[in-house]
């Protein structure tokens, strides 16, 4: 298993999240990164939120890896990130997720 599921509350704004867990005896930092998409209004047409979202996950620092496209609340949509650790197998999925995403 790779992944840790945490319930983070509703934010209003931007958060950077350090958790220190410990694997196998060895201590380590997550990092996650949580953006919140501001909507010109509630009506916002699904297409244009969808060119949005397309846009600033194509835009975002390549350290960081998209984990969460979160359920819109009134004109906002979170967008959760989580740091990449350095490992050469993340770097692997990143490149071929590339490929596929064009």
């Amino acid at each position: 298993m790779r992944e840790v599921v945490l319930q983070i509350p509703v934010l209003d704004t931007e958060q950077n999240i350090a958790i220190e867990v410990k694997i196998n005896g060895k201590k380590r930092t997550l990092r996650y990164r949580v953006e919140i998409i501001g909507l010109a209004t509630e009506e916002t047409v699904v297409e244009d939120r969808v060119s949005l979202l397309r846009r600033i996950i194509r835009e975002r620092d390549r350290d960081w890896e998209l984990i969460q496209i979160g359920a819109p609340i009134r004109n906002k949509i979170p967008v959760m990130f989580r740091e990449r650790s350095g490992d050469p197998r993340e770097k692997i999925l990143a490149e071929r997720y590339q490929k596929v995403a064009g």
